[in-house]
């Protein structure tokens, strides 16, 4: 599960290399099916060959592209430092085009940063992890933090139809700033994101406001600990969680469906919890279908609804909602219609 050391770690990443000297090449344009143009990868030096690692030429055109659109074209190989988008990067996939890490040893990684920026659009990602070329160790309760799309403190943020496979954590991330405890993410919108193989999570909503996924299917999530579709966990009482909304979720083959595990939220700053899950249909999840757990207040205050409607389990080994060490009576309250459970 997330724990502020983890998040301490993350600001020690290696800082994203600069843009490329002025005398790269001069970009080329496509047209885009809407007749809008677009600029290249190629024309940054990217290679998309399946085997040169395109990092640098990747960022320096990711640098050089804001306010325009990018367009990614090949079998693109990375190494482990990442990719850092923008405020008001513009990046597209092309059909078949996708971003995978080179062999590696890293437990902690981002293939994509989008952190402390605003107004960020990602369309057909394809990013995988290379959870079978990694040579970390493979410790069941610590090391998931290597993320496909990691979210810090932005806003205005638009992926659509993404895929994060093996990835050694989760496949998107998404928490407050690294740089300024209190700034959170806001006006997050995921549209028919697809995860699978990953270690930790399919996603991990650590904070935010105004986060809405829609049609996501999380499947084959496991290897450390919590292995959820989806864990919404809070790392510290500055974190929040204001209107997160996920309709139509599937969660396939993992240890937990959806968790939520709410006890590092409770501290001296009042908190207000708005969860809204509707269609939720898992199938063969080991542990729970939807497990939310660990909120003793011990007198701080967390008020809120969770409201979970139009659930479809399918042969759950747990028919009933799974709900621990949670204060039924002062916090947020929790609110199950239209259950479904199919044998």
């Amino acid at each position: 599960m997330p724990r502020s050391w983890a998040r301490r770690r993350l600001i020690q990443v290696l800082p994203v290399l600069a843009a490329a000297s002025t005398g790269a090449a001069q970009p080329s344009y496509a047209s885009s099916a809407a007749g809008n143009a677009v600029l290249v990868d190629k024309s940054f030096g990217v290679k998309g060959d399946g085997r040169t690692n395109d990092r640098s030429s990747l960022q320096t055109a990711i640098d050089q592209s804001v306010g325009q659109t990018l367009m990614i074209t090949g079998d693109c190989r990375i190494d482990a430092l990442g990719l850092a988008l923008r405020s008001g990067s513009r990046v597209r996939f092309a059909p078949g085009a996708s971003i995978k890490l080179l062999p590696h040893n890293e437990s902690f990684y981002q293939i994509m940063r989008i952190w402390d920026v605003r107004d960020v659009k990602l369309e057909g990602a394809t990013l995988d992890g290379s959870r079978e070329l990694n040579a970390a160790p493979n410790d069941p309760h610590n090391g998931g933090y290597g993320m496909g799309i990691s979210i810090a403190g932005s806003s205005n943020i638009t992926l659509i139809s993404p895929t994060t496979t093996g990835c050694w954590g989760d496949g998107i991330y998404i928490a407050n700033s690294y740089s300024s405890k209190s700034t959170w993410p806001s006006d997050i919108r995921v549209l028919d994101h697809r995860a699978s193989r990953c270690r930790r999570q399919g996603v991990s909503i650590i904070s935010g406001a105004n986060i809405v996924f829609e049609r996501p299917v999380w499947e084959s999530i496991g290897g450390t600990l919590p292995s959820a579709g989806l864990d919404i966990e809070p790392n510290n009482n500055l974190d929040i969680l204001h209107d997160i909304r996920i309709e139509s979720p599937t969660t396939r083959n993992c240890r937990t469906g959806i968790l939520m595990y709410l006890q590092m939220l409770a501290g001296p700053k009042p908190q207000y919890v708005q969860i809204k899950i509707t269609d939720h249909r898992d199938e063969a999840s080991a542990f729970a279908p939807l497990d939310i757990s660990g909120l003793e207040l011990k007198g701080a205050v967390v008020k809120g609804r969770i409201v979970i409607d139009s659930s479809k389990w399918v042969s759950p080994r747990l028919s009933t909602l799974r709900s621990e060490d949670y204060d039924r009576v002062h916090g947020p309250q929790i609110i199950v219609s239209n259950q479904r459970i199919i044998p």
